[in-house]
């Protein structure tokens, strides 16, 4: 069988579904209700994947069959004619911030021949990321906090006092938010989005030197696509807090369950990634309607030629 390559074709579809994912969430942005609005980006983003001359496979989704009615792991999407393509996504990243009006909600998929993408399975995950241009290994999961940020400070050129650190406003961030400020690090707090936070190492503009904390597994292998992308780099290890949840893992495949997975483990064949913004924020313009016009803005990355772009498409109102 001929091995999936992946062309600046199907960067193109992928945005499209992005696209019309955001839109249809965007409609119940500051409407109250998450439910909804991850229902509605669910919907638009299963019937754009149908319409895609591929076999697709849903690896990381909704969920499992059972929690799931639609984009779960194991579904096939497209029209069932065309290259054998796996895909993750997470159709609304940051339901409450959609719920609420707020910044930096996005929809996010992304996309690799088969078997090139890791299943992860719904727990967490401990994560650490930094953007392109940076020696292998320069900051390390098993490494303390002071020791990363020592070495990160020392490749970047600058005192440890003018890197910025991105970390969930969580409560079980408490140590890494105290030793980060005891260092003189800054750091900015964000509510939810982990998949923005850790995207936003690759964009000097946001100005965000280094991710850390815990998030979820599956939004951690979407991140990593992008930082496959531009030369970023990042590592992870699952955190299991019951039984369950390493039952869950077995079934997809997990059989070290103290394993530290870099992003070759993520991202093992080319990938694209795309998001779209549905909230304006600092990484994306959110969906906006003027007259009979939609306004979004996406971006998409690929890392069979390393092309990054961002894409403001206008669509007439339907």
């Amino acid at each position: 069988m001929t091995a999936t390559i992946l062309t600046p074709a199907h960067a193109d579809a992928m945005v499209r579904v992005a696209e019309r994912a955001a839109i249809a969430a965007q409609m119940l942005a500051g409407r109250g209700d998450e439910m909804a609005a991850d229902q509605a980006a669910v919907d638009a983003m299963r019937t754009a994947l149908n319409e895609i001359e591929m076999r697709g496979r849903i690896v990381i989704g909704e969920g499992e069959r059972d929690e799931a009615p639609m984009l779960f792991i194991g579904e096939e999407v497209g029209t069932g004619n065309g290259p054998e393509i796996d895909i993750a996504l997470d159709p609304l990243e940051g339901t409450t911030l959609t719920a609420k009006a707020m910044p930096d909600a996005l929809t996010v998929i992304a996309c690799a021949p088969r078997d090139g993408l890791l299943y992860a399975p719904d727990v967490y995950m401990d994560k650490i990321a930094v953007g392109p241009g940076l020696p292998d290994g320069i900051v390390d999961l098993d490494m303390s906090i002071a020791d990363n940020v020592n070495a990160l400070a020392d490749a970047k050129g600058v005192s440890v006092d003018q890197l910025n650190v991105c970390v969930l406003d969580r409560p079980r961030h408490q140590k890494i938010i105290f030793d980060l400020r005891e260092m003189g690090v800054r750091i900015k707090l964000i509510t939810d989005g982990d998949i923005a936070g850790v995207i936003a190492t690759t964009d000097p503009t946001t100005c965000i030197d280094l991710y850390m904390g815990s998030g979820g597994a599956p939004e951690g292998v979407l991140a990593a696509a992008a930082l496959k992308c531009v030369g970023g780099q990042i590592q992870g290890r699952l955190i299991f807090r019951n039984d369950d949840e390493k039952t869950r893992a077995k079934r997809m495949g997990i059989k070290d369950f103290d394993k530290k997975y870099d992003l070759q483990d993520m991202c093992s064949k080319d990938v694209i990634f795309a998001a779209t913004g549905v909230t304006s924020g600092n990484l994306l313009n959110g969906v906006k309607r003027v007259g009979d016009k939609i306004h979004t803005q996406s971006l998409v990355m690929s890392s069979f030629d390393g092309v990054v772009r961002t894409v403001t498409s206008v669509t007439p109102v339907s």
